[in-house]
């Protein structure tokens, strides 16, 4: 996890390829249902993020946009009760707008494909069962992989 905002009826986890909005606590539960489990948005799919600040008066809120999706409009109102927006405190407004922008980097990096020493391993076996390095070059660059 790269980030984590603990809103108003809702928590937001940032990872490097998608936004899980996770719905714990009584007032999650009094807008958004008592049936809703965490939804998670990849960074692909997100299309716009828009952020409303919080006032002195009132919470500010983060909401996705998805590509073909449709957002709630008519402010905090219509906000509270979007599966794809959080409700945050004033507090956070910093944190609200540091987590948009970390969203929007990642958004324009390219996926890098994160494999693992196992599937690494597997492939050099196959290149071995398929005669094309020898034994003792599977030999080494298992080693080198498991240390």
């Amino acid at each position: 996890m790269i980030m984590e905002l603990n809103g108003v009826n809702g928590q937001i986890e940032l990872y490097h390829d998608k936004v899980i909005i996770k719905r714990k606590g009584f007032i999650s539960k009094m807008t958004q249902g008592f049936t809703k489990g965490d939804k998670s948005i990849y960074l692909s799919q997100i299309s716009g993020i828009q952020v409303k600040r919080g006032t002195f008066a009132t919470n500010g809120y983060i909401q996705f946009s998805l590509s073909g999706g449709k957002e709630s409009t008519g402010g905090i109102m219509k906000a509270t009760q979007d599966e794809n927006t959080v409700m945050f405190a004033k507090k956070n407004n910093e944190l609200v707008e540091k987590l948009k922008a970390e969203i929007e980097q990642l958004k324009q990096t390219p996926n890098v494909q994160v494999t693992s020493a196992a599937d690494e391993i597997r492939k050099y076996k196959q290149l071995l069962d398929d005669g094309i390095i020898s034994e003792e070059e599977f030999s080494v660059k298992k080693k080198e992989l498991l240390s």
